[in-house]
Order: structure tokens, then C-alpha cells, then sequence
């Protein structure tokens, strides 16, 4: 398969830029929800290698400080134009941000979900210790975030 060229003049940059963008928001996305502070090592790495690598992707040949403006301008320029569009429509929200996710329903794992989500078992454990419950047994709810945090709501006597 051949992708069509595109050249390096400012025009093509931001049209370059732009598929770039739209790419890795499409492929990040599919990834999974973290945020940046629960990134392992591992997802850092990656995410420090695909802005290395799509970089020359976005200029081509264009190496000029006007290049590396332009294409800054259009991924600022885009992505605010993504947030506004977020803001103003659920649907849009609910593609680019996902939706919140049940991972412990009465003091159970679920584990489907934990698969699909792509969360370890112990990051679930650990958030529910860091809200200062001992047993996943005494969560009555745990809901990944759309923002990658993960929310507990424990058991009380009238919920057992």
C-alpha cells in the first residue's frame, strides 16, 4: 500500500501535521485511558519515541523555523479546536474521551472489563488502599475514569 505524497511547502506542513495529529489521537485512544501522572516507564518511553518518530512525518523536508512554527500552530490550533468540539457535544466527548468504566461491582473484579481497559488487577488494588480500604471485598463500587483515575466508593451497612 502506498500513501500519496505530500511535500514540504507550509500549506503541505499543516496538512502533514494534521493527519499526524488525528492519527495518534485515533491510535492513543484505542490504547487506552491513562493520564500523564499513571504512566508506567514503559508508556513514557513510547510516548517519547512516537514524537521522535512522527516528528519528521509533520515538516517532511521543511526544516525551517517556519516549519517547525507552522506545525506547532496547527497541533495547538487543533487541538483546542478538539476540546471546543468536546465542550459543545456529548458525542464527540464520549468518542474522544471514552466513558467511565465499572471495575468492582459489590467487592468483585471484573474482569472483562479489567482486560478490555487494559488495567492490572493490583492498580485496582492499589486504589482502593490509597482510599484506605484493606479488601477489594469491602468496595462496593470502582469506576475507571476517563482521565485514567480510578474511583472508589466503599461499602457502607446499608449497601451490603
Amino acid at each position: 500500500m502506498t500513501l500519496p505524497e505530500i511535500g514540504s511547502s507550509l500549506p503541505e506542513v499543516v496538512l502533514r501535521t494534521a493527519v499526524v495529529y488525528l492519527f495518534l489521537v485515533v491510535v492513543l485512544r484505542i490504547s487506552g485511558k491513562r493520564e500523564v501522572g499513571q504512566m508506567s516507564i514503559l508508556e513514557l518511553i513510547v510516548i517519547l519515541i512516537i514524537s521522535d518518530a512522527v516528528q519528521n512525518s509533520m515538516v517532511g523536508e521543511n526544516s525551517t523555523l517556519w516549519g517547525g512554527l507552522v506545525a506547532v500552530l496547527t497541533l495547538l490550533a487543533l487541538d483546542f479546536g478538539l476540546k471546543a468540539l468536546s465542550s459543545r457535544s456529548r458525542r464527540v466527548r464520549r468518542v474522544v474521551e471514552g466513558e467511565p468504566r465499572l471495575l468492582v461491582r459489590d467487592g468483585r473484579l471484573l474482569d472483562k472489563a479489567l482486560r478490555e481497559e487494559g488495567v492490572e488487577a493490583e492498580q485496582v488494588r492499589a486504589a482502593v488502599r490509597s482510599q484506605g480500604i484493606a479488601r477489594i471485598e469491602d468496595v462496593r463500587l470502582a469506576v475507571l475514569e476517563t482521565d485514567g483515575s480510578i474511583s472508589v466508593i466503599p461499602m457502607t451497612p446499608s449497601s451490603e
